[in-house]
């Protein structure tokens, strides 16, 4: 119970109760409620510490499912990886060798995005697992990207199949049966005139003046020249598929720029023009602006009636010029 304030009057010598005011009144509702509320706060606060409330428990289980999400998520990411990376895989050891052609290597695939992509999600809570999510999904998109872009190419060279196979280099450019000599090596050696070590860029197939010689594979006269480097009379052929050939030292061209050839046409006549110290074809092939082995595409299982059949299917057969 309030304790009551009395006041003396002298003149009627009681004490009489003092009328409180309004004010003072106030201030202490406010203060009562004030401390109320203080006080249900701290209850509230060690009741949400020590229990959960139903926002509380809403809240977590929320969070707990979008973090199961997230490594369903990263589950189904490793997944998919790891079949895209078999499928490349098989891209380059299989596919891609059974056509010939070279791995495809488009810029910044393997690169991986700057962190400013991700620097939105840097002060989230959960950061970490959903950077990692986002850099593992942007490193699969762009293998997909590469692996899309390698299968077009393969579908190309599917659709072209046959017409690769008769352009790939893979008959001897001369007769078998008139080759005098050794076969010169390709790679370095001896140069038979300076006598210096120096690379050979082909082979040379030793001959007599007037031999055939024949295209190595369908393609197109690039260009019959002079030309330089001591090859005297030449020609390049351009078979397509990433594929060169080039017959130099020759007696006798056959053919003119832009002319299509096949397979065992004859292009010209072997001969001793230009750096020679005798009758003999040098013999290229070229592939993806590279020299390589001329002897690792000569068909090995190939017999002398076989390549003579192909010399007189090609005699037999008229070519356009584009």
């Amino acid at each position: 119970m309030a304790q009551k304030r009395y006041k003396f009057n002298p003149q009627t010598l009681t004490y009489e109760v003092m009328a409180i005011p309004f004010r003072i009144k106030f201030y202490r509702f406010l203060r009562k409620l004030l401390i109320a509320f203080i006080l249900a706060s701290i209850v509230n606060l060690l009741f949400s510490f020590f229990f959960y409330t139903p926002k509380m428990y809403r809240i977590n289980q929320a969070e707990a499912e979008m973090i199961l999400q997230y490594n369903i998520l990263n589950n189904k990411v490793r997944a998919a990886t790891n079949r895209l990376n078999e499928i490349h895989h098989r891209d380059y050891q299989v596919y891609r060798s059974l056509f010939g052609a070279d791995t495809l290597d488009l810029k910044g695939i393997y690169t991986p995005y700057p962190d400013s992509k991700y620097r939105h999600m840097q002060h989230d809570l959960y950061s970490s697992l959903m950077i990692d999510t986002w850099q593992d999904m942007d490193a699969m998109a762009r293998k997909l990207y590469l692996e899309s872009k390698s299968m077009d190419e393969l579908e190309v060279l599917a659709r072209n199949k046959e017409r690769m196979a008769e352009s790939i280099p893979a008959i001897w450019p001369i007769n078998r049966k008139g080759l005098r000599g050794h076969i010169g090596a390709f790679g370095t050696r001896v140069h038979p005139i300076s006598g210096r070590m120096i690379g050979h860029k082909g082979i040379d197939l030793g001959g007599r003046i007037g031999d055939p010689v024949y295209a190595t594979g369908d393609g197109q006269v690039a260009f019959d020249n002079e030309g330089s480097s001591g090859y005297g009379k030449q020609i390049l052929l351009n078979h397509g598929f990433g594929y060169k050939t080039r017959y130099a030292h020759l007696s006798k061209i056959d053919v003119v720029p832009g002319q299509r050839v096949k397979r065992g046409e004859k292009i010209g006549e072997l001969g001793n023009t230009g750096r020679s110290t005798g009758p003999h074809l040098h013999y290229e092939v070229i592939y993806r602006g590279h020299v390589v082995d001329p002897l690792n595409y000569f068909s090995r299982d190939m017999s002398e009636e076989e390549f003579a059949r192909i010399i007189e299917s090609a005699r037999t057969t008229t070519y356009e010029t584009e």
